[in-house]
């Protein structure tokens, strides 16, 4: 489905896509806060569906202990955190669960955003079916696992580029002031030492799709 014709299909009046100048940005901590509100879509095959973000953690590449890119690690897997912002980096955790995130800044600086729990906008349907879920409550898109199963999005989707017409995100002018967003350490990064410790986890206060352990 072309990008005019997919934009118009949403309920709102006025959209932007997110392009290199967010992506690039060099702070993926402010990156990661900024996240918060847009609205991540998916179109395959002409099956849309879109969610709004409520939960995000940065992770800030080879200084963080808990980025897959500490110390500067580079493997089949991390690899894709190198390229420029923009691109998908999708990775599979307890072998089920298919976690999306997105790099940012420029190719070489392997800066990258979890996506944790988003607010279904569009699809429900859709969502529905992909979970097997019968109810569209609050587990369909809480938790990184529920929100890319519900999306669509596995690892065949990682180096995929958010520019494009099948992964993207938009901005319809949604802004949280800051007493709505809660910042916290991240969500099971113990291994990471002090950096565990680090407030890089940010989410939407009092949203019911917001996963873990809300403060």
């Amino acid at each position: 489905m072309p990008i005019n014709k997919l934009v118009n299909k949403f309920p709102q009046q006025s959209y932007v896509r997110l392009n290199t100048v967010f992506y690039h940005g060099t702070d993926v901590v402010l990156l990661a806060k900024n996240l918060l509100g847009k609205l991540l879509v998916t179109n395959f095959w002409g099956v849309v569906t879109a969610a709004r973000i409520v939960e995000t953690e940065a992770y800030n590449g080879i200084v963080d202990k808990a980025s897959h890119a500490y110390n500067g690690r580079r493997t089949k897997r991390t690899e894709i955190m190198y390229r420029q912002g923009g691109t998908a980096y999708v990775y599979l955790i307890y072998g089920i669960h298919h976690l999306f995130n997105i790099v940012t800044n420029v190719e070489g600086v392997p800066h990258a955003v979890l996506l944790r729990a988003a607010e279904p906008v569009w699809g429900t349907e859709t969502m529905l079916l992909r979970t097997g879920k019968v109810k569209a409550d609050y587990t369909l898109t809480k938790g990184p696992g529920n929100l890319s199963k519900a999306l669509g999005i596995s690892t065949a989707h990682t180096g995929y580029d958010l520019l494009g017409d099948e992964i993207f995100l938009l901005d319809d002018g949604l802004r949280y002031n800051e007493a709505q967003i809660i910042a916290t350490p991240r969500i099971g990064v113990d291994y990471a030492g002090e950096d565990a410790l680090l407030p890089y986890r940010f989410y939407v206060a009092g949203n019911k799709y917001v996963s873990g352990k809300v403060r």
